[in-house]
């Protein structure tokens, strides 16, 4: 892959759409979408689109629909790739770092570029193939350059998961039942649990495989409700018992001059250290007034008035 160093403006040439860049990535969410088209209009479209050398689009479709939609112009940047398939793996790895993909979503654009990577492999076969003579010399000199691709171990770094987790999702993709899919689709499974409730239920008869993996997704996203429960009861817990442990603290201190000056003579401050911990005192004088905005709001009407 290569900057050109062309670029073009919306006016002078139109880009072409081709679907299997613009499905690569999952869609935008809502909220993504309106934040980039709110920027947009707001500042124009400051970013190019980056397009190949045939101007089909490899990253920016979002930004070139929404630009056509509002009359924005906007300007293409050429890039050369080998092929499709090393365009499809930059623009994966030009987007991987701007979203927050679980492995699953990663794993399933990994599995779009499957075919191509395969049909790499058969090519890297045939060009390994023919006899010792002649040009079959040749084509065996050329396969030294050119090993075999191990198509799980191609995807899994096309997306930067694991070669084991990129396996379960082609274990999953082909042969878990569609629950399984969806759950993980919500984000209610993760990749191991997808895999795990997939590998029990094909013991089963065909025909009891789709129940039993709803039965188990619903026990996993029980237990996944508890655990938030109970997460959520011990981090209540964590903010009381801070909160008291300040109270405790902070009222077995008498601020006399003396007791001050005690502190400061005991701890060997320098002055700059009584600087930042005159600005701490007023920091923390802050924060106990603030509680106390707080408490009081929380009294019943009849209690704050009669105090």
């Amino acid at each position: 892959m290569r900057n050109t160093g062309v670029e073009y403006g919306s006016a002078d040439r139109t880009p072409v759409v081709l679907p299997e860049m613009a499905e690569l990535l999952p869609p935008l969410t809502g909220e993504q979408l309106a934040a980039l088209e709110a920027d947009l209009l707001k500042n124009g479209c400051y970013s190019p689109i980056i397009v190949n050398e045939d101007m089909v689009i490899i990253d920016g479709h979002n930004r070139q629909r929404l630009c056509e939609e509002h009359g924005i112009p906007y300007k293409m940047a050429v890039f050369s790739f080998e092929d499709l398939l090393e365009a499809k793996r930059w623009a994966i790895e030009n987007q991987r770092g701007r979203r927050n993909l679980e492995k699953w979503e990663l794993g399933k654009i990994a599995l779009k570029l499957r075919p191509d990577i395969e049909a790499k492999a058969r090519a890297n076969q045939a060009a390994a193939g023919g006899d010792k003579s002649g040009e079959g010399a040749l084509l065996t000199t050329l396969s030294e350059a050119l090993p075999p691709v191990s198509t799980r171990k191609e995807l899994a770094e096309s997306v930067g998961i694991g070669e084991v987790t990129m396996g379960k999702v082609m274990q999953i993709d082909e042969h878990a039942p569609s629950t399984v899919k969806e759950a993980l689709d919500s984000g209610d499974l993760s990749v191991n649990q997808g895999y795990n409730i997939t590998r029990q239920v094909q013991e089963l008869p065909e025909e009891e495989r789709e129940e039993a993996a709803a039965q188990a997704v619903e026990l996993l996203k029980a237990k996944k409700e508890v655990q938030a429960i109970d997460a959520e009861a011990d981090r209540r817990g964590k903010i009381a018992s801070l909160f008291c442990k300040a109270f405790e603290r902070a009222v077995l201190l008498t601020p006399t001059e003396e007791n001050v000056r005690i502190w400061v003579e005991n701890t060997r401050m320098r002055p700059d250290e009584i600087e930042d911990s005159v600005k701490e005192a007023r920091e923390l004088a802050e924060t106990f007034s603030a509680i106390a905005d707080v408490l009081e709001h929380l009294l019943p009407q009849g209690e704050e008035a009669s105090s």
